[in-house]
């Protein structure tokens, strides 16, 4: 007869860390981990541009960031990443510096790293490359789903986001706009519905994982190496008149 789990005793569960861009891929997998009731999500890891101070490709502000964690609840770990001389960082101190992360959270008894990505199979070969160094492993919860249908679902589920970083082939009046049906109705036939590619990079202010919503504003569109950037601002920003959109990065 199988065992019964009863309301006193206490279910083991595994601790993950959730590599964390503040996207709604990620916020989707961390709900997927959530739910799951077998996972203790001990941190969101994000890396920011040390120079910049906004999150790496998707030209999010930290502050923003840091709001956002604080809103869904658990604990935020910043990893900063070199970007002096506007350049991005390279492959090979980007590796040197998460090898170090990854040999901590090892040392903690940490040995699962979360991602949500969806079915790039050269981009989960390079994450689990470099987790089988610090003899860790990924997860991936949302690896080969549909993507018209996850996209869809994520609306559905009531996850709320604007686009922070289109590309430019993507063409121009994405940036800043809510993911919505309108949004995926307009996007152009050959862009993945979730932009999974890199076409376009969200940020994530309110959903089921939240306890309470991230005010943000739509401030300034840019243009970046290419890239269209909307400057989103923690409402104290907007509404002081603090910001300026000359920071966000070129990467």
């Amino acid at each position: 007869m199988p065992h019964v789990v009863s309301d006193r005793e206490e279910v083991t569960k595994l601790p993950v860390v959730m590599s964390w861009s503040g996207g709604k891929d990620s916020a989707l997998a961390l709900h997927e981990l959530l739910n799951a009731n077998q996972y203790d999500v001990v941190a969101l890891l994000t890396s920011v541009s040390e120079e910049y101070r906004r999150i790496s490709h998707h030209g999010v502000r930290e502050a923003l960031l840091e709001q956002q964690a604080e809103a869904i609840g658990i604990p935020l770990h910043v990893v900063y990443l070199p970007s002096g001389g506007s350049q991005p960082c390279t492959n090979e101190v980007y590796e040197q510096i998460m090898g170090e992360v990854m040999a901590t959270y090892k040392a903690q008894g940490v040995e699962t790293v979360a991602f949500g990505d969806l079915f790039l199979e050269d981009l989960r070969a390079y994450r689990e490359r470099n987790l089988a160094k610090a003899a860790m492993r990924g997860l991936f919860p949302l690896w080969k789903r549909d993507t018209a249908k996850l996209a869809r679902d994520v609306i559905a589920m009531g996850f709320k986001s604007y686009l922070s970083c289109v590309e430019g082939k993507v063409g121009t009046g994405f940036v800043g706009r809510p993911y919505d049906h309108d949004l995926l109705a307009a996007l152009p036939a050959e862009v993945d519905p979730c932009g999974e590619y890199g076409e376009f990079h969200t940020f994530v202010y309110d959903g089921p994982i939240f306890k309470r919503p991230v005010t943000v504003t739509v401030g300034e569109i840019v243009m970046r190496d290419g890239r269209h950037y909307a400057d989103l601002l923690p409402g104290a920003f907007a509404a002081a008149g603090e910001y300026e959109a000359s920071g966000v990065p070129p990467v």
